[in-house]
């Protein structure tokens, strides 16, 4: 039960002539008793909210950065009309900032006996599993004086999703791809690559290709076209320890590496590869395994999205032990994590050998754009020192990426615009190479 702002006002504009004619209780009483009794009335014709029924249907999942709508249905079951207001409670970033207000309040009127439906658009800012919270509904008489107010539960869940920024790019890679498909042993023959069928032989071949079998069968010279492996194994590895937290630009290097992730998934599917997903930091956060290509993308997608980075060291040695086991014959491990000296060199490094003994193994890794800024500052005494720091920074970062070319790793480090599509470079460069 709540007082409304008319009841207040007419309680007001009242006790003015009561001030100035009739100062006593009487007076008080003669003003104030007929609007108790309208604001009883009032409230006895409102409709109860104890007995509505709510119910919601609508998006189940949203990428971030896009709208979801969320309809809730209330039911009057009362032989009174509902006239109500709504406030539909969601968490505070499932809207932009400054927008909650005008986004979860609602009017509504439900004649006796009959339902009615409003809608919740929401514009998530962050990753995850957005659950609703409580839906609160005042309920007015006629007159609008005395309000009959309570709450409901009705469950739901968006589940936010990476906005997958990358996807720009998958045209032009899967181009790319399909290059590679249609090239012969005279562009490329790497190591391992797979047969795919004969042609007839035209000038400028490599002789080599000649497959003189085929050739004593037929009346025509033909030779072998070869095309890049099929049905690989890609095993893609996002660090969530505490040096996926760090901020680059507006958001953590862990949203950065998994758009980079989500592109190569999709261009490696198309590929004809296999991708699974493990996140990990001291624990598996989550593991995708065993997916079509159909599937393998909707899949990772749903398992990155409640995903956040743990302010935690990374067990390397649970990583590297993980991996293997989820990967056990030879697997393109890509691992995103930070070229960072320090826990690369305490904890990488040491059990590096484990993983280049079986598999290939490709580093990604987020640099940040403010350190190059730095390096070109110039002009005042703080810019040449920061200048310095930049430089300092940067060759750390170059010298552990040295290190871990010596032990057979491909490394890519580049900004969060840049990774993604850099990182789906290097993967057709070894599968142009035949070393998948």
């Amino acid at each position: 039960m709540a007082l409304t702002g008319r009841a207040a006002l007419l309680a007001a504009l009242g006790s003015l002539p009561v001030g100035i004619w009739e100062p006593s209780w009487t007076g008080i009483l003669a003003v104030n008793a007929p609007l108790a009794v309208a604001c009883a009335c009032d409230f006895a014709l409102a409709a109860p909210v104890r007995r509505l029924s709510l119910t919601r249907s609508g998006d189940a999942s949203v990428r971030l950065g896009e709208s979801a709508d969320v309809t809730l249905t209330v039911t009057n079951p009362s032989r009174r009309l509902l006239r109500a207001r709504i406030r539909d409670a969601w968490p505070p970033s499932s809207w932009l900032p400054g927008t909650e207000f005008a986004a979860s309040r609602h009017r509504l009127t439900v004649p006796p006996g009959e339902r009615r439906r409003l809608t919740t658009r929401l514009r998530p800012t962050r990753r995850g599993d957005r659950q609703a919270d409580r839906v609160t509904i005042r309920s007015y008489g006629p007159l609008g004086l005395l309000t009959r107010q309570g709450t409901h539960m009705a469950p739901w869940a968006v589940r936010v999703l990476p906005p997958f920024t990358s996807r720009k790019h998958l045209p032009s890679k899967l181009a790319r791809l399909r290059e590679l498909d249609g090239r012969t042993s005279v562009l490329t023959r790497g190591e391992g690559t797979e047969f795919d069928s004969l042609r007839e032989y035209v000038p400028g071949d490599d002789t080599r290709s000649i497959d003189w079998r085929a050739t004593a069968r037929q009346t025509t010279v033909a030779v072998r076209t070869w095309r890049p492996e099929r049905d690989r194994h890609i095993l893609l590895v996002l660090d969530t320890g505490r040096t996926s937290a760090g901020r680059v630009g507006d958001a953590p290097r862990l949203d950065a590496s998994m758009d980079a992730a989500l592109l190569l998934a999709a261009l490696a599917s198309r590929a004809g590869d296999r991708v699974d997903l493990l996140a990990y930091d001291r624990r598996v956060r989550a593991l995708v395994q065993g997916r079509t290509a159909r599937d393998v993308l909707p899949s990772l997608v749903n398992a990155m999205a409640p995903l956040e980075p743990e302010l935690v060291e990374t067990d390397a040695r649970g990583l590297a032990a993980t991996a293997i086991r989820t990967a056990p014959r030879r697997s393109l491990i890509v691992l995103l994590t930070s070229l960072d000296a320090a826990p690369l060199e305490e904890g990488l490094l040491p059990v590096l050998a484990q993983l280049t003994q079986r598999h290939t193994v490709l580093v990604a890794s987020v640099a940040d754009p403010h350190i190059a800024r730095m390096a070109t500052a110039r002009g005042t005494t703080e810019a040449v020192y920061e200048a310095a720091a930049a430089a300092r920074a940067q060759t750390e970062r170059d010298r552990t990426a040295e290190k871990l070319r010596r032990h057979g790793v491909t490394i890519v480090d580049a900004t969060p615009d840049d990774l993604a599509p850099a990182l789906a470079d290097a993967y057709l460069a070894l599968k142009a190479a035949g070393r998948l």
